[in-house]
């Protein structure tokens, strides 16, 4: 063959193997399909890096401790953050009314009390088991018992309800800001038909009817009224968007968010104090409040239970961010001091900032004991925008108030909000944070929705009322009472015998509900007798009835077999609790956990939440014929049932809870023995110890 011709049929060859190789099928309309190019493609790769250095110089990753764990920035931007969630706009505006409607130094006496005996030991609780057991509400109080999973989930469900209508009063307060730079202000000479019709813009309701003797319902509360407000809507939007920017990248970006919440609010506080005290007969309103005793007030109930209220509730525990924010501190922070800290700049802050407010009620020459009471809505909305308008430079002094109440209200938006982001990352870590904020952003602007409705100032009064009275003061009580009974309750068991355990709980338990109750129905001291009476009988069965402990109780409880049983069955859970707790926050020179701390818990702190939680009963007995504030006592019930169904079904809520870690509420039996955080389920961990005094004094008991 011809050197042509091979070459030709070598090609031929060559040809027809590649079409063999690569047949395709015929054109479909997928072959003409098209992508969008990326940013990248787009944009030079200098722009997008550019961009992306400025996105973690404004909002910067969080930093990593050992264990993997997001971490503050600082020791400061931990503080100035819990700070931020308890010190809002009740201090400015919550704790003044009740001050003036309980004038006199005397307040203070229940106010500190209160102070010393709820506030710090229950922040102890919140914020050490956070930092130790390295989680949320839900993952900390699962490491104390895998039967307080549902405790620690009413926390978030108690943030839940009430951040939705939270924002809505920050919107309201936009609304002011917008108006203050209109002269002259729009609401001078009408503050309070401003507030109501311009600004909430509610339908008023018609009213319900009762029977002649009061014990039926005739006719319900009706709200013609359902529109959707538009303005409360768009600043609700804004305001919305503010939390996301502040918490989307975590405590990175929110560690450097609480410098400005936080400074910038103080320091035109100390403006406004300086401008309120400068008006005429401002003197005579701070007398009201520094130089008034009225003693014969310490003799009604009233006065303690606004004092233990105001704490409670200013405090901010109960709402799940201290425990969240603290699961971000460095394992081995000082906790106990952090605590103190924080409780005691709350006092401060609210005690100095009440100087504005009494300033105001000495200039516009308002009188306590006369009839007129204050209200947080009336001090914010009506107080403060009166007096204003009547001073020089009227717009400057309300942008400086309005400014002032949005930003302090705006922390503690984000700080409820991001105990719910942490719950959720927690349960599942391989979940993207921006996304995780973004979800609950949004679904929580949709629950914002009918509080923006031309009902919504009575569905906010109803909903606030009763998740306040009725949920948050509950699942405090219950904070207190189940971390000191179910914490290594099988140490207990194992030491007096189950009956006894049982016995005392129960007449515990049985005494304050019962005495509560009977306080109600009948008489403050019947309750009080069948309360400590039922308690006592409790207490009477287990000396007689219980087993000889076979492990040593500290000091002179070890002396008598029926001090020693006393001890086991009612001391031993709280204080082996604070033991433990103390091996992580207790650390080197740390503050430590005082001896005191869990029976200041247990038998102070829960018995008297359980007295402020029997009032709401006979309060909601006059509102029944409105359905709002029947709605809203029902939500408030929705957290005693997630506690209630923890304890019996606790498997239920294993799935907010990462797998490796769901063992860790289950403590293995091992009486006085030391199970630091960082062993806490581990089998292995427990050394049995011999119940002897040495063992007991080298276990530090």
């Amino acid at each position: 063959m011809k050197p042509g011709r091979v070459g030709a049929v070598r090609s031929y060859i060559f040809i027809s193997f590649i079409r063999k190789q690569y047949r395709t099928a015929p054109p479909t309309l997928h072959d003409f399909s098209f992508q969008l190019p990326t940013p990248a493609q787009v944009a030079p790769p200098y722009i997008m890096g550019t961009f992306a250095k400025i996105v973690n110089i404004v909002a910067p990753k969080s930093n990593k401790s050992a264990d993997g764990r997001d971490q503050w920035p600082s020791r400061a931007a931990f503080l100035l953050a819990s700070m931020g969630g308890c010190a809002g706009m009740g201090n400015l505006l919550r704790y003044p009314s009740q001050t003036f409607n309980n004038h006199g130094l005397q307040w203070f006496i229940p106010y500190l009390m209160c102070v010393f005996l709820i506030a710090i030991p229950v922040l102890v609780l919140e914020i050490a088991i956070g930092q130790a057991y390295r989680g949320g509400c839900v993952v900390a109080y699962n490491n104390i018992s895998h039967r307080l999973k549902g405790t620690g989930l009413s926390l978030i469900f108690v943030g839940t309800v009430v951040s939705p209508y939270f924002v809505v009063n920050l919107a309201w307060i936009m609304i002011y800001f917008r108006n203050s730079f209109r002269s002259p202000l729009p609401w001078t000479g009408r503050s309070e038909e401003f507030y109501m019709q311009d600004v909430v813009a509610n339908v008023d309701p018609i009213p319900g009817n009762f029977s002649a003797d009061g014990s039926s319902v005739t006719k319900y509360v009706e709200y013609p009224g359902v529109a959707v407000i538009g303005e409360t809507v768009g600043w609700a939007i804004f305001t919305w968007f503010l939390v996301w920017v502040s918490i989307f990248r975590g405590v990175g970006l929110t560690g450097r968010v609480v410098y400005f919440t936080m400074g910038l609010p103080i320091v035109i506080t100390f403006i406004l104090i300086g401008r309120s005290l400068s008006l005429k007969n401002a003197a005579r309103g701070v007398r009201f409040f520094w130089a008034t005793w009225n003693g014969s007030q310490l003799s009604k109930g009233t006065i303690w239970q606004t004092a233990c209220g105001q704490v409670f509730f200013s405090t901010g525990v109960g709402f799940g961010y201290f425990t969240s924010y603290a699961s971000y501190n460095q394992k081995y922070s000082n906790a106990v001091m952090d605590s103190i800290m924080i409780v005691s700049s709350n006092v401060l802050f609210e005690n100095v900032a009440a100087f504005i407010v009494y300033g105001v009620i000495g200039f516009l020459g308002i009188t306590p004991g006369g009839g007129e009471r204050l209200g947080s809505f009336v001090v914010g909305f009506i107080t403060l925008p009166t007096a204003v308008t009547q001073m020089p430079g009227a717009n400057f002094w309300a942008v400086m108030l309005f400014f002032t109440l949005m930003v302090l209200g705006y922390s503690s938006a984000f700080a409820m909000v991001d105990a719910i982001v942490t719950l959720i990352m927690d349960a599942h870590p391989r979940f993207s944070r921006p996304w995780v904020v973004t979800a609950v952003v949004v679904a929580f602007f949709c629950l914002t929705l009918p509080y923006c409705t031309e009902f919504g100032f009575y569905l906010l009064d109803g909903v606030d009322r009763w998740i306040n009275d009725v949920g948050l003061v509950f699942v405090v009580w219950a904070e207190c009472v189940t971390s000191t009974t179910l914490y290594r309750w099988r140490d207990v068991v194992g030491q007096v015998g189950l009956p006894a355990f049982l016995t005392f709980n129960g007449g515990f338990f049985g005494g304050m509900v019962l005495g509560v109750a009977i306080a109600q129905a009948v008489s403050p001291v019947a309750g009080a007798c069948v309360g400590f009476g039922i308690f006592i009988i409790g207490l009477v069965a287990v000396i007689l009835l219980g087993k000889t402990p076979d492990a040593a109780a500290p000091k002179w409880w070890n002396r008598s077999v029926f001090g020693s049983r006393v001890w086991f069955v009612a001391l031993y859970s709280g204080n082996q609790l604070r033991r433990d707790l103390n091996e992580i926050v207790g650390q080197g020179t740390n503050w430590k956990i005082p001896a005191f701390w869990a029976p200041l818990v247990r038998y102070i702190a829960a018995p008297t939440l359980s007295i402020v939680y029997s009032f709401s009963y006979p309060s909601f007995y006059e509102l029944r014929d409105d359905p709002l504030h029947i709605f809203g006592f029902a939500v408030g019930h929705i957290a005693l049932i997630i506690i209630g169904a923890g304890l019996i079904v606790p498997r239920w809520f294993d799935i907010l809870i990462p797998p490796p870690r769901r063992s860790e509420g289950h403590h293995d039996y091992g009486a006085n023995v030391l199970v630091p955080a960082d062993d806490a389920g581990s089998t292995s961990s427990v050394e049995p110890g011999n119940g002897s005094d040495q063992e007991a004094k080298k276990r530090g008991i």
